[in-house]
């Protein structure tokens, strides 16, 4: 099994979305590795949780990540979300990602989860994708 390729992937993830033009015309700048402190905005999403698999084989390391982005919006009703959550897929699904350590062999949408946080006009997406690498190192 290898963890190793872990934090190349999360980096390119972080990085495609940053610089996805849809995505960013949507939320902007509020795309984040790691909430800020203070105010956020009505509208952003954040990279979340993940689970690893093993999936070496004969051919070397490798595993499947099942890992969460998540959209965030103040904006009552869920269209505001789904729109953002729907960009997001758009970027990631079939992503051609460059690691800085092993290499991307596949990246899909795996499930979602759309629901009202707290008692308040908070609505959150949930967005979970499986990312199959292969770790050579």
């Amino acid at each position: 099994m290898s963890y190793g390729v872990a934090s190349a992937l999360q980096t390119a993830v972080y990085a495609h979305l940053a610089a996805d033009p849809d995505l960013t015309a949507l939320v902007g700048a509020a795309i984040y590795d790691a909430l800020p402190s203070g105010t956020l905005p009505a509208l952003y999403v954040v990279l979340g949780a993940e689970d690893v698999r093993d999936a070496s084989d004969k051919t070397g390391g490798g595993a499947v990540h099942e890992f969460t982005v998540t959209v965030v919006t103040e904006s009552a009703g869920f269209s505001t979300a789904k729109t953002a959550a729907a960009a997001v897929s758009d970027a990631l699904v079939d992503a051609n990602l460059t690691l800085t350590r092993g290499a991307l062999v596949s990246l899909n949408f795996y499930k979602a989860k759309a629901a009202r946080v707290g008692t308040g006009d908070v609505r959150q997406i949930n967005l979970i994708f499986r990312a199959r690498v292969a770790d050579d190192a």
